[in-house]
């Protein structure tokens, strides 16, 4: 099978990317590990940057998600059992964040996939990728019948998440991997249940963090910071309920609104870069080169970032031969990508209880909580940041009088 781009994964960067590359009238392939009907209903957290949204609906699949999405101007911070509201949209001139599921992106993008008449594969096995240093890069694979499939192209992108063959294939002895793992782990469950808040509510309390986030009217997905040894059987849904209504509770008692345990499952927290993302033919976007922990919600976002900036690329090259931004691609994601570690690495380390930390550091951490939610500059800070970053494709320094 030739090709002019060969797509690992069908998540929402390699879906996004063939999206686009289709748009401009450059050819692509798309192979996934599993099934459609296992990406369609694996339920994934949506916080969609304003960025996001535009994107989606510039290029005619965000129909859905306007219909379907619930639009966040704000998010509350609780601490001490105050509540404190950080107004996002006033903030950042107006931007603000959309709840929609990643699984329902997906199928947005699978559906607009097919209309288009784009080419995909699922439930393949054994990728394996050679030639990336010369002109004919090689995807080989067993389709789901057991036979052997090979996608000779152009350019690869590796958008097959973080156990991504495409980043073991980047030799060793040029890839630097920056990792840290955090001592403590997310409970998640879905409940059915009314909201409770009108917009995500982060909690830190002494006895640890909880997220009060939302999926529907009906469906609310709640977290909690464990430890990373717990296992679900450690958590039957009396104690969650009981560890939910402990920390977030306020001092003008708040009511938690229960219901119905659906799913539960509990999520490591890690932030993993891989430098370069890009190697020879090779580039990889999304999960496969970053990782961050949910506390920012960036994963999808930074994804979606990736895309867009390797799209562009390519769209320079088929135009007029340019490689210019093709080979700074990975310098200019990675600006990017750390500044989202870096927000995400601030909001976890604002929120969680860190049982490690003297009474001088908790009280460090208090006061912190504190500034953000009564500074102004320091709410726009996190706000500018939480709403998402401008895409740039060059680095634009502020002036120095």
């Amino acid at each position: 099978m030739r090709t002019q781009i060969g797509i690992i994964g069908a998540g929402p960067a390699g879906l996004m990317l063939a999206h686009l590359l289709q748009r401009k009238g450059i050819e692509s392939v798309i192979i996934e590990s599993r099934s459609r009907m296992e990406i369609e209903r694996t339920i994934r957290a949506g916080v969609l940057e304003q960025m996001t949204v535009d994107l989606l609906n510039e290029t005619g699949v965000g129909e859905r998600m306007m219909k379907k999405g619930i639009f966040h101007e704000g998010i509350e911070i609780r601490y001490n059992g105050k509540r404190r509201r950080i107004d996002m949209h006033h903030l950042t001139g107006g931007k603000y964040v959309t709840i929609y599921p990643q699984h329902e992106v997906i199928k947005d993008l699978i559906a607009a996939r097919i209309n288009a008449g784009g080419k995909m594969f699922f439930n393949v096995s054994d990728v394996c990728l050679s030639g990336l240093d010369t002109a004919k890069p090689n995807i080989s694979y067993l389709n789901e019948s057991g036979e052997k499939e090979e996608i000779i192209c152009d350019y690869i992108a590796g958008c097959d998440g973080f156990h991504s063959p495409s980043r073991q294939s980047i030799p060793a002895e040029i890839r630097k991997e920056y990792q840290k793992i955090y001592p403590y782990s997310w409970l998640g469950i879905l409940a059915e249940a009314p909201p409770s808040a009108p917009e995500l509510v982060y909690a830190h309390h002494e006895d640890g963090f909880a997220l009060h986030s939302t999926r529907t009217p009906e469906i609310q997905r709640l977290y909690l910071q464990v430890n990373p040894e717990d296992s679900i059987d450690d958590w039957p849904d009396e104690r969650i309920w009981e560890k939910l209504r402990l920390r977030l509770s306020t001092e003008d008692e708040w009511t938690l609104i229960e219901g119905p345990v659906i799913q539960k499952n509990i999520v490591p927290m890690r932030s993993f870069i891989c430098d370069p993302m890009q190697y020879g033919r090779l580039f990889l976007a999304g999960d496969s080169a970053h990782i961050v922990p949910p506390t920012g919600a960036k994963g999808l976002n930074l994804a979606m970032a990736d895309v867009q900036i390797l799209a562009g690329a390519l769209f320079d090259y088929y135009a007029s031969g340019e490689t210019g931004r093709l080979e700074r691609y990975s310098e200019i994601c990675l600006r990017r990508v750390w500044k989202a570690e870096r927000f995400s690495w601030y909001m976890t380390s604002l929120l969680h209880r860190h049982r490690d930390y003297t009474p001088f550091d908790y009280q460090i951490q208090l006061a912190e909580l504190d500034h953000v939610t009564t500074s102004k500059a320091a709410a726009q800070s996190l706000s500018e940041n939480y709403v998402g970053l401008p895409l740039e494709f060059e680095e634009q320094p502020l002036s120095v009088i």
